[in-house]
Order: C-alpha cells, then structure tokens, then sequence
C-alpha cells in the first residue's frame, strides 16, 4: 500500500479529522488546507494503538487570501468555522498564512517575508512530519507534503529549520516524547541523511 493510500484511510477513520473533511465545502475560504499536528499525531496515534483522539487539543485549518490581510476577517472565519465544529471535542484553529508576517516577529522574535500560499507556509511548519496539508480532492485526498510522507509514516521527528528555532523544536519534541514515547525523535544537530 502506497503512504498515500495509508495516511488517507487513517484520516477517514478519525473521528477528529474526518468531519471536517466531509463538510469541507461549508469551510469555504481560499487555498484552505487541513494542516499540521492533529495529522501527524493521528497517524502516530494509529501506529502505536492509541486512542484516535490522544494528544490532540486542537485542529489546524489554514487559508490563503491576500485581498483581506485584517485580524477581524480571519478572526470571523475562526468564530465560524469553530461554530460549524463545535460538536467536536477539540478547538480548529483557524489561519490566514497571507498574514502570518504581520505578527510572526511579534511572537518568535524573528521577521520573515509574507509567503506566497498556502503550500508555501506549509513547508516552512517546524517539523518534516508535521508539514503536511490535507483537502479533499476528486481522488480522495490531495496531499501538500514538501518532504514526502516517510517521516510521517515512519514515526520519525525531524526539525525542519526553515523558521523554527532550537528551543521551540525541543520543547515541541519533548512534549511528544512524553505523548508518544516509541517517536524517534532526531536531534536538533543531527545532519540529514
């Protein structure tokens, strides 16, 4: 079986992740991608037996639209989207990634360029396995995946260092070291390959 075929049959049994795909069409914003952790740690999750809700506190959706950059656009579709979800037991969070740059700084301490889409940001997200995006497709699910799907599949933690820091991919993977202790988990100097 394909890593394709795998992370979609896992996904269409997620009582988190499925829902939202199924009422995809009522999400409605532009480039919109189910993205991130709740992906990743729904595969983790199935590998090692889990509940199918372990470790999750939150599901990302992430759009792309440049045309409105304001905090009060994206806050309206977090508040309605997080209305049509709300029979769920986790939060979805909701994200404009043309606006990310506007407070990114603010946050991490460091400045970055606006992103050109959606996938764009998706391969910036802090770890291989965790950049990942999902939406329903005629095929099934067309996946955004800059580093291919084998880390995610093969349990394995890599730091992406596009933007994260040091810091912020040690904390993460201690927090999943704890969540899902048979993750192999790279060191943050570890060399690829």
């Amino acid at each position: 079986m394909s890593q394709h075929l795998g992370l979609q049959i896992i996904i269409r049994k997620s009582p988190l992740l499925a829902p939202i795909l199924e009422h995809w069409n009522q999400i409605a914003l532009p480039d919109a991608w189910l993205v991130a952790g709740a992906i990743a740690q729904t595969v983790w999750n199935h590998a090692f037996g889990l509940s199918p809700t372990h470790g999750i506190s939150d599901i990302d959706v992430v759009y792309f639209d440049r045309d409105d950059l304001s905090e009060e656009a994206e806050a309206g579709h977090a508040a309605r989207i997080g209305h049509l979800f709300c029979d769920l037991p986790v939060r979805v969070d909701v994200k404009n990634e043309a606006r990310v740059h506007l407070w990114y700084e603010e946050k991490f301490g460091n400045p970055i360029e606006p992103y050109g889409s959606a996938e764009e940001a998706i391969a910036t997200f802090p770890t291989t396995a965790t950049a990942i995006g999902v939406r329903p497709s005629r095929e099934g699910l067309e996946v955004s995946a800059p580093f291919g799907l084998a880390d995610l599949m093969s349990l394995v933690v890599r730091a992406n260092k596009a933007q994260i820091t040091r810091e912020i991919y040690e904390r993460k993977a201690e927090r999943w070291r704890a969540g899902w202790p048979g993750l192999k988990i790279e060191s943050w100097d570890r060399q690829p390959g």
